[in-house]
């Protein structure tokens, strides 16, 4: 076997600008498709933590069974009443895994600032709890701060955030005060002063304009009840949230509480949307890597047969047969694959490091300020670009290969 490598060697320089040619393009294709891969798994991070930590969701909700299908319409069916909520907290303080859980209240109604009157959908929750949802964030995340003005506090229980579109249609400012409007659990219209402290860009655009922050406090005086609809829940960095889901489910079901459990990705349809939108863009990317290689190592070696046709007649005179000579063939592209990986992940590294030291910035969709752009270095991605380059260049011989076994000894000997 290492005589058959040190012929190949030997072979794959004997016409050294066409092999650098053939290994630059095997490298830089090799470079595009993990640098690409590199940035839409950042892309991917950086959309689950926006979610999970930055907006203060976590990685589950818990919701009473039928709440999503039935809820809006009757909503006072399917809240969680003050002692389920306790048997929740205990159930989850029982599984390690997780770390955080917390009640919230959604509600709608209408909000004024006593001349303009418009709909908002709004949720309360416990401020201290989505801090310390956004500080478990292992990235850059955890030091963004998500609103412009003043927190939330569960001392200021009249506090309100409100989203930029909405502040832009009501005319308000932080320190203004509003009014809002909603229908109580028993169908009685309530209406609550409140403060605005913040301002936020709302998770999606949609929404934007219509979309309020309250503490927990504040949204169980405005619809009158203590209960909750839904619970979040922030589990450890190493936990799987489908495991945690059925394993929660059955713990609660055997305590007679019926739920509905759904997992981030679940609850944040664009997400899913994104991901397949960049892995379509990622096949394309590699597809053309892939034509690329294959057409550069078919001209190569197709340009080095017809060069040593007489050297192919010679060895197979000596009495090397058609498979030693595919064989040949086949063990000089598979150098050719392995060294292009190899300048590859030289130039992937150096673009990674490059990007490392720059830390370019740059403000995402629903972040209000600047954030460190990044490429991850992926090891999944790069042994498999490296394998399936390697056999692609390999398989890109057959043509070739096969031309050059099957040429008679006499044709070969006499060409010229």
């Amino acid at each position: 076997m290492n005589l058959w490598i040190k012929i190949a060697w030997r072979n794959l320089w004997k016409n050294r600008r066409r092999s650098l040619f053939t290994l630059c393009a095997i490298a830089f294709g090799y470079a595009a498709v993990n640098l690409f891969g590199g940035f839409t798994t950042y892309i991917f991070r950086g959309l689950e933590e926006a979610y999970v930590y930055a907006h203060g969701n976590g990685h589950l909700k818990i919701f009473r069974e039928g709440f999503l299908q039935r809820g809006f319409a009757e909503p006072g069916r399917y809240l969680f009443t003050p002692e389920e909520a306790e048997t929740i907290r205990a159930v989850c303080a029982k599984d390690a895994r997780i770390e955080l859980v917390t009640p919230e209240l959604h509600f709608t109604g209408l909000i004024s600032n006593g001349d303009v009157s418009t709909i908002f959908v709004g949720a309360g929750r416990d401020p201290e709890a989505c801090d310390r949802i956004r500080n478990a964030a292992r990235s850059s995340i955890a030091d963004v701060t998500m609103f412009r003005g003043r927190p939330l506090t569960t001392n200021r229980v009249y506090g309100v955030g409100l989203s930029s579109g909405l502040a832009e249609r009501l005319g308000v400012s932080t320190n203004d005060r509003v009014i809002l409007m909603a229908t109580t659990i028993d169908g009685q219209m309530n209406a609550l002063d409140g403060e605005v402290r913040q301002t936020f860009d709302a998770p999606l655009e949609l929404l934007n304009d219509k979309t309020v922050y309250t503490t927990d406090g504040y949204a169980r005086k405005l619809y009158d009840t203590a209960r909750s609809d839904r619970f979040s829940v922030l589990l450890d960095h190493k936990a799987a949230p489908s495991a945690v889901r059925r394993d929660l489910g059955q713990a609660l079901s055997a305590r007679g509480i019926e739920t509905e459990i759904k997992t981030w990705d679940e609850l944040r349809v664009s997400y899913l949307r994104t991901r397949r939108m960049f892995n379509a863009i990622f096949m394309f990317v590699f597809v053309v890597v892939f034509v690329i290689v294959v057409l550069s190592v078919i001209n190569t070696l197709s340009m080095t047969v017809l060069e040593r046709t007489r050297e192919i007649g010679t060895l197979r005179a000596l009495g090397l047969r058609r498979a030693g000579v595919a064989t040949l063939f086949a063990t000089e592209s598979a150098l050719l694959g392995v060294l292009g990986c190899l300048l590859g992940i030289v130039i992937t590294v150096a673009v990674w490091a490059a990007i490392q030291g720059i830390q370019p910035t740059w403000i995402p969709p629903n972040m209000p300020m600047r954030v460190v752009w990044e490429v991850l270095l992926v090891p999944s991605y790069l042994l498999t670009t490296f394998g399936l380059l390697v056999l692609l260049a390999v398989a890109a011989a057959v043509l070739p290969a096969r031309r050059a076994s099957r040429m008679l000894i006499i044709d070969a000997l006499g060409h010229i």
